[in-house]
């Protein structure tokens, strides 16, 4: 909880300085395309900054540049002081492109890159001359000029320099930094220690799943990391009861850490929160099993299509299934589930925070 800045309702303060410390603690905020309510990276934002505001994280990304969007297990926001750990991954598209964008020629990446010097950062949207195609997935766009900026941005040929919602702008990377000379790749033992270094600040106590959550790969070197860091004394095994079997490690200053009393605290999570989205760890820490359910036909649904779920203190009490009636101006509950009894005191609490949500649904 103290990890992830949940023990406190208002950690980082507010405004952009705010956001910048959230992404810097959390290492990374994962962007998703459901907009059943507020799209997950400015839910994940709104939870830890009370006084958050969508703007404040559009400055960082195309005025300060001090975040960028990358993929770590999920397309995210990233520190930008982070990047050098990610030139490898672009280094490694540009090296041999997935099969996703085999069809896209180094002609087509010419011609972008010759376009975006000359009329300037572009959207999909700004593309009109396209040939228009047939998809070949349901994600995908009918221009082709779409797949050719989508390889170039995991090329680390382009950076997204702005978003609207899902619409995202495209610059040459170096014009939007403004570099002279591009960053310096870091190693794999740099790698590997940065996910290391970024599970132990987010997390606390960290597995190796935790750490290479989606990313086996990379368990290997990690293991043989927190090995030597165990010998040098900058590490502690630790055990978890109900995973006696799975090691787990921290820092001796995480375990001097005094948790915080509990006061009601209420958060209301998105599903792709980081305290969430790893749903192993969530039920071993939390004894909480969450669903996300978009994706399960109606009749079989537990909690329902886009369940959050609602944190008092350190306990998963509820699951709540809503919705946003934009044009009412409402968020709707479709369906309430209580996972343990609570008092009356926690539930005031938790209809203080529902309002205060409605209203951030609503901009307000």
């Amino acid at each position: 909880m103290r990890a992830q800045r949940l023990d406190e309702i208002e950690p980082f303060g507010s405004g952009p300085d705010a956001v910048e410390a959230a992404v810097q603690q959390l290492g990374y905020v994962q962007i998703d395309t459901i907009h059943v309510i507020e799209r997950c990276h400015h839910h994940i934002l709104y939870s830890r900054i009370p006084a958050y505001r969508r703007n404040d994280l559009a400055h960082l990304q195309s005025a300060r540049k001090s975040v960028f969007e990358y993929w770590t297990h999920a397309l995210s926001y990233v520190p930008s002081a982070d990047l050098p750990y990610f030139v490898p991954a672009m280094k490694a598209y540009r090296d041999n492109p997935s099969a996703w964008f085999g069809s896209v020629t180094k002609e087509e990446v010419s011609a972008m890159t010759r376009r975006l010097k000359t009329e300037g950062p572009l959207s999909i949207r700004d593309i009109d001359d396209d040939e228009l195609v047939d998809k070949t997935h349901p994600w995908a766009s009918r221009k082709p000029s779409k797949r050719v900026l989508q390889l170039m941005f995991y090329q680390g040929l382009v950076a997204i320099s702005a978003r609207e919602g899902m619409v995202k702008t495209y610059d040459l990377i170096g014009r939007h930094f403004g570099w002279e000379k591009s960053p310096r790749p870091a190693s794999e033992r740099q790698v590997t220690a940065y996910l290391l270094d970024r599970a132990l600040r987010s997390q606390g106590v960290v597995s190796l799943d935790s750490i290479c959550h989606l990313n086996a790969p990379a368990k290997k070197a990690a293991r043989e990391l927190i090995e030597a860091r165990v010998k040098r004394r900058q590490l502690v095994p630790v055990t978890i009861e109900g995973a006696e079997k799975v090691p787990h490690w921290t820092t001796r200053e995480a375990l001097e850490t005094v948790a915080s009393a509990p006061a009601n605290r209420v958060h209301i999570l998105s599903p792709f929160d980081p305290l969430i989205i790893q749903r192993k760890r969530l039920k071993l820490l939390f004894g909480y099993d969450h669903i996300f359910e978009a994706y399960v036909p109606a009749a079989k649904r537990q909690y329902g299509y886009f369940a959050l779920p609602v944190l008092v203190d350190d306990r998963v009490v509820a699951a709540v299934d809503m919705k946003t009636d934009r044009q009412a101006g409402k968020l709707l509950v479709q369906k309430w589930t209580w996972l343990e009894d609570i008092g009356a005191e926690a539930k005031a609490a938790i209809d203080a925070e529902l309002g205060r949500f409605e209203r951030f649904q609503m901009g307000v």
